[in-house]
């Protein structure tokens, strides 16, 4: 069996930057036509005028706020004017903000969720009828090892992850008769600009240095103490999005040098 994404319409939100771009970039390499769809136009302009320049696939920036229906469903509209379909949709968008539970301002929980969880479920109901229409397609969520473990201080993330796996299972029981496959990201700690904002803070609200933040709060629990990279998580999506049957649907990948097994 050979896994590809060639010619297939991708979309990907936060792919601006961070993990989103890197697969994107792998993406483009194996020949798909792939819409970076970002929070920030300029970058996600800049980004597919990047990868469209290096080919063999193609590229295009959108403008999208994941947590607005309104976007969302404009943005897909524009993806499937451009090129007449939808075949992969790589839910990634997402932030991330640390308090204690009892510290948590209500209205940044509602933010994470809203990022996370809501962009999902936003985005696949914009995609799904033209992948249903077309009788095939493929749904990547980005969870975490959260998905599957908690740590303290993340409360909405940990939440919110937890929830993608539920939205992915329920796509993938409804969405095997149209040829729909979904499936969950679970990364590990991913040396991004998102993971390098959390350690100063977490350094901050645990008392400890930020070394001690790297190598025994994010790297402790590993097998080797490294850092899962964005590529190795491009590699995953990419497993994802190519794999053709329902026999890998529903299911979750982790990927955190063994931080956690399963």
């Amino acid at each position: 069996m050979t896994l590809t994404v060639k010619d297939k319409v991708c979309i990907i939100t936060g792919a601006a930057s961070g993990i989103g771009r890197a697969i994107a970039t792998r993406f483009v390499e194996d020949g798909a036509k792939v819409a970076i769809a970002d929070l920030n136009k300029d970058a996600a302009e800049q980004t597919a005028k990047e990868l469209a320049s290096k080919g063999p696939g193609q590229a295009i920036g959108v403008a999208m706020d994941v947590t607005n229906e309104e976007q969302v469903n404009q943005g897909v509209q524009q993806v499937v004017d451009k090129w007449g379909r939808v075949d992969v949709l790589v839910s990634n968008a997402g932030i991330q903000i640390v308090h204690r539970v009892e510290e948590f301002p209500f209205a940044e929980w509602k933010k994470m969720l809203a990022i996370h969880l809501d962009g999902a479920f936003l985005t696949s109901k914009a995609c799904l009828p033209h992948m249903y229409k077309q009788g095939a397609g493929a749904v990547v969520m980005m969870g975490s090892v959260h998905s599957k473990e908690a740590s303290p201080l993340k409360a909405p993330y940990v939440t919110a992850k937890h929830g993608l796996l539920g939205l992915a299972r329920v796509i993938a029981k409804e969405g095997a008769a149209h040829g729909v496959r979904a499936n969950v990201i679970c990364p590990g700690f991913v040396r991004t600009p998102l993971v390098d904002k959390q350690i100063p803070e977490q350094a901050k609200t645990l008392g400890i240095s930020e070394d001690d933040v790297i190598k025994k709060v994010m790297l402790g629990g590993t097998v080797d103490g490294e850092f899962t990279t964005v590529e190795d998580i491009a590699e995953v999506a990419h497993i994802f999005a190519g794999f053709p049957t329902n026999a890998l649907t529903g299911q979750s990948m982790v990927a955190s040098h063994g931080w956690f097994m399963e």
